[in-house]
């Protein structure tokens, strides 16, 4: 596991920790000395232990945009105005106010998906690779907010085009394959389970409570069915592929890379190396010993958290089932785009 991976984990672990304690530790009211304390130490963590933490863990290690702390902020204050007493909690009642904007712009998001959808389906009739790759291809070299923006519009063409084995049917076909879990039969059934089991979960916890919000829930949950149809596939038939003069690694639906062919300086099989996964710019991608490395000519991003988390990459380690192959086919590719 990479350094900037264990960071998130400990930032998101210390996240939960901290909004779990701090809902049971909050009091109802501010009738003593010791209440008032209580509930200064709480806004402490809120506002400063975990925006800083946000800011080390995933903006400093992670090298991501300083303009994101506005996630965490905005988490805070909302666990605030529905936890901390009431001579407190109207202090963040612009939370509040902003729902109706938010609903008016969650509807035009949603009706401007559900337009995005259908086209989507359209046009991922007859696609012959992943709808993300077009967008890195559109945006590789110009603004990160747009790319940004592309990659989270493809993503649901990109969830119905692989969970589907007709809209794929056009695919490139793998040059090797990536030794991944996702890619196992076990860990499909095992996440299918899971998705259910929580999707029935969820409804019958909130169904006494609030029927519509019982089914929305449940369903958004199960919606995610697809989507883990899609990685299983993705994973196990088309992880490593050539399109357009260029080589799409998959480290199933949660990272990709669109590598131009000629950015590729070496291939090579590097079955006994030993690596070390906090190398800057460098990444290990799948189970077992790692038997490729791909060094690059100059960095290329490597598309973390379903392209919302980018970090740029020089040198790529790969467990792969038929590294011969593989460094074959992209030997014969550098030869044809020098010709």
């Amino acid at each position: 596991m990479r350094a900037t991976v264990k960071y998130r984990l400990v930032f998101l672990v210390l996240m939960i920790f901290s909004f779990v304690i701090g809902v049971q530790w909050t009091p109802e009211s501010l009738t003593s000395d010791a209440d008032k304390w209580s509930l200064y130490l709480i806004c402490v963590v809120y506002f400063l232990l975990l925006p800083l933490s946000y800011w080390y863990c995933i903006i400093k290690m992670g090298a991501q945009k300083l303009w994101k702390l506005i996630i965490v902020f905005s988490l805070s204050s909302l666990v605030a105005r529905l936890s901390f007493p009431a001579e407190v909690a109207h202090y963040f009642e612009f939370v509040a106010w902003l729902r109706y904007p938010i609903i008016a712009v969650l509807l035009v998001i949603e009706l401007y998906l559900v337009v995005s959808v259908v086209r989507g389906l359209i046009k991922v009739r007859k696609l012959k690779g992943d709808p993300r790759v077009g967008a890195v291809e559109t945006y590789r070299d110009g603004d990160e907010k747009s790319l940004t923006i592309a990659l989270i519009l493809a993503s649901e063409a990109t969830n119905w085009f692989y969970s589907i084995p007709w809209f794929s049917r056009h695919h490139p076909a793998a040059i090797a394959n990536i030794n991944l879990n996702s890619a196992t039969r076990w860990h499909v059934w095992l996440m299918l389970i899971g998705c259910i089991t929580a999707s029935c979960s969820s409804y019958l916890l909130l169904v006494s409570w609030s029927e519509w919000l019982a089914i929305i829930v449940s369903s958004i949950i199960a919606y995610t069915l697809m989507s883990i149809v899609a990685n299983h596939r993705l994973s196990r038939y088309y992880s490593l592929y050539l399109i357009r003069d260029n080589l799409v690694i998959n480290n199933s639906l949660w990272g990709f890379m669109v590598v131009n062919i000629a950015d590729i300086a070496s291939v090579d099989n590097q079955e006994s190396a030993e690596l070390n996964k906090d190398e800057p710019e460098t990444i290990i991608i799948g189970r077992g010993q790692s038997n490729v490395t791909i060094t690059l000519n100059r960095p290329v991003i490597y598309h973390g958290g379903m392209g919302q988390l980018p970090e740029p990459m020089k040198v790529i380690h790969l467990s792969v089932d038929e590294p011969q192959r593989l460094i074959q086919a992209l030997n014969n590719s550098k030869i044809s785009v020098v010709e």
